[in-house]
């Protein structure tokens, strides 16, 4: 398979995940739209082209490691463990229900697939590069990747953890900030203004790599550069739109954690449809 068409059937996998996660919010309930689609091409990137996994043994030792800090929007990696059969799809339409091995947040007790307890803002950073360090101890050549949201990098054990990451020269870390522009009550700049992005990681320390984190020929290659970087880890940010791909939702701070109308899940769904 040629590059175009890598690009095009990875292209193809967003679409289906983003539909996914309409149908798992569903109609009249709140759920996390909006940086769950922000941030799915850059979870089909990770899932259906770089990272060695193996569903059949989702403890595998030589295996990489995912952690959705952001652990709110986990529905996206819910969608793609489902499509790589970690889990049988109709555990999807039970998401958040009392016993469902599908909740919230992200719980590595219930859910095949997931690494660590996370949605705690914050602390995924931490629990990635102590994954990471670990790795490094039991010589396996395996990476750990970590999403962060730029509201999240508020909080402050996000800068502890890079700063050790830079000091322990933690090179298989690579994270990737999905930098929607948008938390739960506005915008970033007009309620902690996090900016400079890209002089403020590079200050830490980190190799960093600036792209569209909805064009996948970008998210691709910036993963492949990350495999050369040596002596320091990686973070990507990557730009991206709340909400993206379903029209009324996107860069609308009402769907960081919002409910669809009938009319607006069967909008969503056509407009995701092939």
């Amino acid at each position: 398979m040629d590059k175009q068409e890598l690009i095009k059937k990875l292209e193809e996998q967003a679409r289906v995940l983003r539909r996914d996660i309409v149908e798992i919010v569903g109609v009249g309930l709140p759920g996390h739209i909006g940086g769950s689609c922000s941030s799915a091409d850059i979870v089909t990137a990770l899932y259906f082209y770089k990272m060695h996994l193996d569903p059949k043994n989702p403890k595998k030792v030589d295996r990489d490691r995912f952690l959705f800090s952001k652990g709110h929007a986990t529905i996206v990696q819910y969608a793609a463990l489902a499509e790589l059969g970690y889990f049988d799809r109709s555990e999807l339409k039970k998401c958040k229900s009392l016993g469902s091995i599908l909740q919230g947040h992200p719980d590595y007790r219930k859910t095949p697939g997931v690494e660590a307890n996370t949605g705690s803002l914050g602390q995924g950073l931490s629990i990635g590069l102590g994954m990471a360090l670990g790795l490094k101890l039991d010589n396996i050549d395996r990476k750990v990747y970590v999403i962060i949201g730029d509201g999240e990098i508020a909080e402050g054990q996000i800068w502890e953890a890079a700063m050790a990451a830079s000091n322990f020269k933690a090179d298989n870390l690579v994270a990737i900030l999905d930098n929607n522009e948008l938390q739960a009550t506005g915008p970033i700049a007009e309620r902690f203004n996090t900016n400079p992005l890209v002089p403020k990681w590079e200050s830490f320390g980190w190799n960093v790599i600036e792209i569209n984190g909805h064009d996948m020929g970008q998210i691709i290659d910036a993963l492949d550069e990350a495999d050369n970087v040596k002596g320091k880890p990686t973070i990507i940010v990557a730009h991206t739109i709340k909400g993206k791909g379903i029209s009324f939702a996107e860069n609308a701070v009402e769907y960081h954690n919002g409910a669809l109308t009938q009319e607006a899940y069967e909008k969503a769904l056509a407009e995701l449809s092939c």
